[in-house]
């Protein structure tokens, strides 16, 4: 029976913390900065944790589930 594979995209864009939350970075910091307010973007730069209604579905990709 061959092993049951990590979904590479989830690994690379999910984190699990010691607490066991799951963690992602925001999205909209990419490009088109200059209209964004600094408070904005500074908001952005902290990692934001996955909702509770799709915890189960990022862990199943994570094969934490």
């Amino acid at each position: 029976m061959p092993k049951v594979k990590t979904n590479s995209s989830a690994k690379k864009r999910f984190k699990v913390t010691g607490t066991g939350k799951i963690t992602h970075q925001k999205s909209f910091k990419r490009h088109i900065l200059t209209k964004k307010s600094t408070k904005r973007k500074r908001a952005l730069r902290i990692d934001g944790t996955v909702a509770k209604s799709n915890e189960n579905f990022v862990k199943r990709l994570l094969r934490l589930k």
